[in-house]
């Protein structure tokens, strides 16, 4: 049966002890050096799961003294293949390498559990901090990071447990909604076409803050946003075109306007666009929250949001350079509205 350790603070032998091993290969764990005794990466990384399961927290006064500054700052981010993410990506290593820091970075493919045991392995290599961009669960990593005195900060989405900075989510869809049904009156002034928002996960907080602003925008407008016009069916390109097809396949009427929720979105898309024969450029009008300049030649007319990816990098730069801990409170960097005509 588990101990209940309660109060008492938890030791390296009450570690070896659940993990059934010596005092010594758990110190060697616990403080980075296994690899040196030959110890396995799985042996390793089952024994500070026993710690991070025990609540085991270092004497960081002692670990302090032992050990130099490994000048390691890390960050997962969900996905390469995108042009948001991947700027993330780039800025953050060419702000690291300025800084004369050496920047690790690891995709996560948005599992949570992935997350978890990929900043368990980077802890491991003694990074300094952990920055948390896009992340399923940053509270629990958070928390996991907490246990080995590492600070983390969170980009893109964001925590209760560390800073955080994200764009303004609400604003942007608030923005590019209005434009769209501006170009629909403008199309019809007695239009009472609809909007349909596609993409995107209801527990997601950008994707809740894009729905509000979607709807406050309809809402000024003086019209009411239908549950049938919100098909939040993931990020993943394949359910995007999955979703449309279900709607409008046996020759349908297309929809008037698409609220796209992100360019990985936009790629499902266009490839029901192509296979349904349908333009977007007189076809409909259409909107995408993120952005990618080749998206213009698929749509023409397109409307998108274009998150500041430089401000948000370069504040997440400025709580770095202030070698502090900043409050676990949420920044929020206005997105660019790129409107194609």
């Amino acid at each position: 049966m588990p101990q209940d350790f309660g109060e008492k603070n938890v030791t390296i032998y009450d570690i070896a002890a659940r993990a059934a091993t010596s005092a010594s290969t758990v110190g060697a764990v616990l403080n980075g050096t296994w690899e040196k005794r030959r110890i396995s990466q799985a042996r390793a990384t089952e024994i500070q799961r026993v710690a991070d399961e025990m609540g085991y927290t270092p004497n960081m006064q002692a670990r302090g003294l032992r050990r130099e500054r490994s000048r390691i700052i890390s960050m997962i981010v969900p996905l390469y293949d995108n042009r948001y993410f991947s700027s993330i990506a780039q800025l953050f290593e060419r702000e690291a390498r300025a800084r004369g820091l050496f920047p690790m970075i690891s995709c996560t493919a948005r599992d949570a559990d992935l997350e978890k045991a990929t900043v368990r392995q980077m802890l491991d290599y003694q990074v300094e901090r952990v920055i948390c961009t896009g992340a399923t669960d940053p509270d629990g990593i958070a928390e996991i990071c907490a246990r080995r005195g590492v600070p983390t900060l969170n980009l893109d989405l964001p925590g209760r447990q560390a800073a955080s900075v994200i764009s303004d989510n609400f604003r942007g869809a608030y923005e590019m909604t209005t434009e769209l049904l501006n170009r629909l009156t403008a199309h019809d002034p007695r239009s009472e076409a609809e909007i349909l928002f596609v993409g995107g996960r209801p527990a997601d907080h950008n994707t809740r803050e894009r729905l509000r602003g979607f709807m406050e925008a309809y809402q000024h407008g003086g019209r009411v946003v239908s549950d049938t016009q919100i098909l939040t069916c993931g990020y993943a390109a394949e359910k995007a075109e999955a979703v449309l097809t279900e709607r409008f396949g046996d020759g349908r009427d297309p929809p008037a306007a698409l609220f796209v929720n992100s360019t990985i979105s936009l790629e499902g898309v266009i490839r029901w666009l192509r296979k349904s024969n349908l333009h977007p450029s007189s076809d409909m009008v259409f909107g995408c929250f993120d952005w990618d300049q080749f998206a213009t030649f698929a749509a023409p007319d397109i409307v998108m949001v274009r998150q500041n990816v430089d401000r948000m990098v370069e504040i997440l730069f400025e709580m770095i350079d202030a070698e502090t801990t900043p409050a676990p409170n949420c920044i929020e960097v206005p997105p660019i509205i790129v409107s194609v005509d």
